[in-house]
């Protein structure tokens, strides 16, 4: 259901900014309205983002290789990267640049109808958009807050689209009131500053994304509620007596990599050692899907009492 829901709420998003972009650009041509050019560049941005999401998920489904033995699950996250880098520069520096020539060298709107016209058309097909985006994140989201959504989703595209469709309201608004202003009052500047506040916010929404997604590229771990699952299967199975070192690591949104130290209760053969280890591994990919690589290195006891001392003055010192 999340990648369905992810790739349609993309692809939603992707049609409607191609679209917009159009009658922005047809506005500006008729009206010259900064305000309005900001905006066309910012959905042709966005245009763009959307292609990255997908060539990355499309990328990511590439097999494990000599090369990246884990597979290129990551792909994903670093296409998300690059589409806070292009939101940064492409759309909220590109706006303060506009709104600062419009400030310093202001000159009156042309064909006002225009620009109204395709404003409010754009708040229709964006409210489009984040309605799709909106209606999928629900069915993952469950009782959590959309802040802490964003913040705990692994896979990114959803998180990314909720995030551009809700700027690209506001910035439409702001745009809004900023050529309605010019208009009632006969001064541009008002232009200028809807351009300079669409910067700002698409420079907002571009650092989140990139804290959010440096996180996923670096390494993150299983959410607590999945490690807790791995605990569960770990502490209710007979073969083992206790476990250290449990470490989780998302190699993609779908793929998770577990590994820990266990001791075999009893006294066993390797081969029946072995055994047992591959039917607790199995029981955690059953318990937890995505749980994709599995590791149990088994551990002598004493070993093992080593380990947790270690841990526990870890623990003590930080």
């Amino acid at each position: 259901m999340s990648r369905g829901g992810s790739q349609q709420a993309t692809l939603a998003a992707l049609a409607a900014n191609v679209g917009i972009a159009v009658m922005k650009f047809v506005a500006f041509l008729f009206t010259g309205s900064s305000s309005m050019l900001a905006e066309g560049i910012h959905s042709v941005a966005d245009s763009g983002n959307q292609g990255l999401l997908l060539l990355g998920r499309s990328r990511s489904k590439r097999g494990p290789t000599p090369a990246h033995p884990f597979g290129y699950g990551r792909e994903r996250y670093f296409y998300a990267f690059l589409v806070s880098v292009v939101l940064f520069f492409g759309g909220g520096l590109f706006a303060l640049y506009e709104g600062y020539e419009k400030i310093s060298h202001p000159h009156p709107l042309e064909s006002w109808p225009w620009a109204v016209g395709v404003l409010l058309g754009a708040i229709v097909m964006e409210g489009l958009s984040l309605r799709t985006a909106v209606r999928n994140a629900n069915r993952l989201r469950k009782n959590r807050s959309w802040t802490r959504y964003i913040r705990d989703a692994k896979a990114p595209e959803l998180p990314v689209v909720l995030l551009e469709d809700a700027a690209a309201l506001t910035g439409l608004a702001f745009a809004l009131i900023g050529v309605t202003l010019a208009l009632v009052t006969g001064n541009t500047v008002y232009d200028g500053v809807g351009s300079v506040a669409i910067g700002i916010l698409l420079i907002i929404v571009a650092v989140t994304l990139a804290r959010e997604t440096k996180s996923m590229i670096i390494g993150e771990a299983a959410s607590p509620e999945i490690q807790r699952s791995i605990e569960d299967v770990l502490r209710a199975d007979d073969v083992i007596a206790g476990y250290t070192q449990l470490r989780t690591l998302h190699l993609g949104p779908e793929d998770l990599l577990v590994a820990a130290r266990v001791t075999v209760a009893g006294h066993r053969e390797s081969d029946a050692v072995a055994e047992a280890l591959g039917e607790t591994e199995r029981r955690i990919r059953d318990r937890v899907p995505i749980a994709s690589v599995v590791y149990l290195s088994p551990a002598p006891a004493v070993q093992r009492e080593r380990e947790r001392e270690r841990e526990e003055d870890e623990g003590r010192i930080r």
